[in-house]
């Protein structure tokens, strides 16, 4: 029976485990922290310059949680 080698189905089932785990937070970041949630960044920038940083803890905590979808360890 020369043909195709026959596939072990416990392989099959590893790499698209494996796959699936490649888009986890946990994996590294693909972008540069400063290029990552330019939208929080700007609403938490701005806040923080018209109302001083105690006044903004929702939106530094907005574009921490942002950072950390990202795979950024914040």
């Amino acid at each position: 029976m020369g043909g195709l080698p026959i596939q072990n189905p416990s392989d099959i089932t590893f790499s698209e485990s494996k796959k699936d785990q490649s888009g986890l937070a946990d994996s590294k970041p693909k972008k540069k922290i400063c290029c990552a949630c330019p939208d929080t960044k700007k609403l938490r920038d701005e806040c923080v310059v018209e109302h001083g940083e105690s006044a903004c803890s929702k939106w530094i905590e907005a574009h921490r949680k942002c950072l950390r979808a990202e795979g950024f360890n914040v």
